[in-house]
């Protein structure tokens, strides 16, 4: 279960939320004057949150020693995330190749299991980011879909460079499928859980029992073999950086060249390895250095006919699914998203 964080998180926590529902006007004289990029405008509750986040001791993690840093962006998520209800949350584990891995289950309603299964891979460059961060998220879909939720805690670089997360991910899909026959099961997951969620779906296609049947994909890490032009207007100041992603490649790949395997980035997959995956949900956020990385992933999606809804949050920053504790526009844009889920599983 969540652990209970200590107090002065918890006070930090209050005063986000105290902040969070301030008239914007008020807001405004927080955030500072607008900041205006690439023809959209930074909403105001999320500059002021903005603010806040670099304005913490400490506040790049990349410079901690790992321990630390994996501590550091659980408390962001706790402090950031909201507070969602669910009727039942478990842990427990699942079994794959090289063992098991830790897993947290929601359900919010009666039959939640029946309506479906979403397994969930949390954002954090494939070497942060834990069931702990997580958290907020899963609720908020449980509660939201009715469906149930898997959150699952695959293993992390360096330690377990590429392509260990991935293994586990696919593993935890193949045990979902198992466990849960003719169920309706979705892959979702923000930044590098997205990557694992697109990946898993590609790397599962010609199963016997098929790929998932749903993608939900945040702001996913789709080509770690360049950049692209969002990296060149986001790439400092917007809470993930070009220094942030330089940091999670080197610690996820074993190698250079592994960021050319479609399966570390999809982007570059042939037109015959995405014919025939599921449905896509691809939520990107404005103002992100993925930004145009996840654009050009649905874009390749619906080239190879594969059935792709996108949702651009003009005016948030990278990770807004974690965010759900701080004013509107982050539970707006994900209950949005959630809504295409419920949508796709439903087909």
């Amino acid at each position: 279960m969540p652990t209970t964080p200590p107090l002065s998180e918890r006070l930090t926590r209050v005063a986000i939320r105290t902040l969070g529902n301030l008239p914007q006007w008020a807001q405004r004289l927080i955030a500072g004057p607008p900041v205006e990029v690439d023809g959209q405008r930074l909403a105001t509750e999320v500059q002021m949150a903005l603010r806040l986040l670099n304005a913490l001791p400490g506040n790049d993690f990349t410079q901690l020693p790992l321990p630390e840093a994996r501590a550091q962006i659980d408390a962001e998520a706790r402090i950031f995330g909201g507070t969602h209800d669910v009727a039942e949350v478990e842990n427990i584990a699942i079994p794959t190749r090289h063992g098991s891995v830790p897993a947290r289950r929601y359900a919010h309603a009666q039959g939640a299991r029946g309506r479906g299964t979403v397994l969930y891979f949390h954002g954090g460059g494939w070497v942060v980011g834990s069931l702990e961060s997580a958290d907020s998220a899963c609720r908020f879909i449980a509660a939201e879909s009715g469906l149930e939720v898997i959150a699952v805690d695959y293993r992390l670089a360096p330690e377990h460079p590429f392509p260990a997360g991935l293994e586990d991910a696919i593993d935890a899909y193949r045990w979902a499928r198992a466990e849960r026959p003719g169920a309706r099961i979705a892959v979702a997951g923000d930044s590098a859980g997205g990557n694992l969620s697109a990946t898993v779906c590609i790397a599962t296609r010609d199963d016997a029992t098929g790929p998932p049947d749903f993608q939900l994909l945040f702001f996913p890490v789709t080509d770690l073999s360049t950049k692209h032009r969002s990296y060149e207007l986001f790439g400092e100041g917007y809470f993930l950086t070009e220094a942030h992603m330089d940091w999670y490649r080197d610690h996820y790949l074993p190698t250079a060249h592994a960021a050319l395997d479609p399966l570390v980035s999809p982007l570059l997959a042939d037109d015959a390895a995405l014919t025939g995956l599921p449905p896509a949900h691809v939520a990107v956020s404005g103002f992100d250095v993925l930004r145009d990385e996840g654009l050009a992933y649905a874009e390749r999606l619906r080239e190879a006919g594969v059935p792709v809804t996108v949702q651009l949050v003009e005016g948030h920053i990278h990770a807004f699914v974690n965010a759900t504790g701080v004013g509107k526009l982050s539970s707006r844009a994900l209950a949005e998203s959630v809504a295409a889920l419920t949508r796709g599983l439903a087909r």
